[in-house]
């Protein structure tokens, strides 16, 4: 009987849960400054209807390899207190669950991002994410994982799913590192440290030429309709801020910096004063 990929080389499959829960264990610290310790071990596959309704289910694909290639559901709970906890550490103690959800996603999506370098690294070829959607139900497929994250005052689970697609593709490995390793041996390598610098490649270069839209706020306030109606060319708006009061920069409908407003040969400018800390650039998203 022909074997599965995971069956013929679990090493594959331990290997990427290792950069997945050290990548998920370094996003979490970044965003809370509380770093838990991430157990995994193999699980059976869900039964049938068991699947938790409220459960948060992401796909995720990567490209040259056929979709989906895994998949990471979450219980409420768990996605609830890693996206409030998240937000605590910004500052903000009464969080919605949007909010939440919302936050929990974007430790979700850095940490695959992480999972993409380390398998450019492993292939000897650009690896990507795309495709990443949320999915309802559990009818995800391949080897599954449970992961534990223990942190000093609680401990959550999570649950991954590697397709049989994705552990093949690892299985592919260039030629010179399979010589190195014995003719049709790989050797699985330790985890590649994470790390929160955007690798130099093509994508990089991409993105370094897109186009944000950036605007600056001189304040802001809220008036009846009824006042906005009995506005005419003359009238005052007064706002929030103080004439003394920096002016925020604001990129892609979030607050990076402060500074005051100069002129220059004739036009606005603004001059920097203050670059926005990671929380305070999660609180103005709230």
């Amino acid at each position: 009987m022909a074997q599965t990929p995971e069956e013929a080389n679990p090493d594959h499959a331990r290997w990427l849960m290792e950069q997945w829960t050290a990548a998920l264990a370094a996003a979490i610290d970044s965003m809370t400054e509380q770093k838990p310790e991430i157990l995994f071990a193999a699980a059976e596959a869900a039964e049938p209807g068991k699947a938790d309704g409220e459960a948060l289910c992401w796909e995720q694909g990567f490209n040259d390899i056929p979709q989906p290639a895994l998949w990471v559901t979450a219980p409420e709970k768990t996605w609830l207190e890693l996206g409030r906890r998240t937000l605590r550490a910004a500052g903000i103690e009464a969080a919605e669950p949007a909010d939440a959800r919302n936050t929990y996603l974007e430790i979700l999506n850095q940490s695959l991002a992480a999972v993409a370098q380390s398998m450019s690294a492993r292939l000897g070829r650009e690896v990507v994410c795309e495709r990443g959607a949320e999915r309802k139900g559990d009818k995800t497929g391949g080897q599954r994982f449970t992961a534990t994250l223990r942190f000093a005052d609680a401990e959550l689970a999570v649950e991954a799913a590697l397709s049989p697609a994705l552990l093949d593709a690892l299985q592919r490995v260039p030629d010179a590192e399979a010589a190195s390793t014995g003719a049709g041996a790989l050797e699985a390598p330790g985890p590649e440290p994470f790390s929160s610098a955007p690798p130099a490649s093509k994508t990089l270069d991409l993105l370094l030429d897109v186009d944000l839209p950036v605007s600056v706020s001189f304040g802001r306030t809220r008036l009846p309709i009824k006042e906005i109606l009995k506005l005419t060319t003359g009238s005052i708006v007064e706002l929030n801020r103080s004439v003394s009061e920096p002016v925020e920069v604001i990129v892609n409908n979030c607050i990076v910096a402060r500074g005051e407003v100069v002129v220059i040969e004739g036009n606005y400018g603004v001059r920097i004063h203050q670059i926005i800390s990671r929380q305070d650039r999660l609180r103005s998203l709230k």
